[in-house]
């Protein structure tokens, strides 16, 4: 429809476009791994404080959620069998994302404070917890304030095609510019080269201003 710098701009746009959906998986998924770890965390809390011993309180991980059981389930079965929790907690983290494997590092060395010094496991993983919650709370307060600017750079980006769709509308053909000659077919290329740089720049705004 617009020649070869059309096919061209159309596979960079795709291109974008389904790497910033894959990001917004992961991140969709990063989220609801570490809420379901930190619910996880807290009952195992609770248990450890009313007398459970660890084992039977990480046993429970399999009622947690199918994400909370693939994080901790390695960790339940070393306990059940008498084997290092903290060793299965950091291979754990090494199979996991990086958000999940950085808390279960965090799991993993306040275990291993209680197990080597003697020290409270409850209060350990409660500090764990405390953590990992306030920086859910803050990452999705931070999330909430970029809405605006995305929005915006959404808005920006789709001002082109509103152009294009003007033009139409005022008897012009933009489309013809732009499908025939080298001159239209750079501006084609230079226009969308630009038009993809400022969304992939806007979303790393968006995204260095998480944690």
């Amino acid at each position: 429809m617009c020649g070869p710098a059309g096919v061209l701009a159309g596979g960079a746009t795709g291109d974008v476009v389904r790497r910033r959906r894959r990001r917004a998986r992961a991140r969709t998924t990063a989220a609801a791994e570490a809420g379901e770890l930190a619910e996880s965390l807290a009952r195992i809390v609770d248990e450890l404080r009313g007398g459970a011993h660890p084992a039977a309180a990480l046993a429970g991980v399999r009622a947690d959620g199918p994400l909370a059981e693939r994080t901790l389930g390695s960790a339940a079965n070393a306990a059940r069998l008498g084997d290092d929790v903290p060793a299965a907690l950091t291979r754990a983290a090494d199979l996991g994302s990086g958000r999940i494997g950085t808390e279960l590092r965090r799991t993993a060395a306040a275990w291993s404070l209680a197990d080597r010094h003697g020290a409270p496991l409850a209060a350990l993983l409660e500090g764990v917890l405390t953590d990992l919650r306030w920086r859910l709370a803050f990452e999705a307060r931070t999330h909430a304030r970029a809405a605006g600017p995305r929005a915006t750079a959404g808005v920006l980006t789709a001002l082109p095609l509103l152009g294009l769709g003007l033009g139409h509308l005022l008897g012009a053909d933009p489309l013809a510019v732009l499908r025939d000659g080298l001159l239209g077919q750079g501006l084609l290329l230079l226009g969308t080269v630009l038009l993809l740089t400022g969304l992939t720049w806007a979303d790393r705004l968006a995204a260095g201003s998480a944690p």
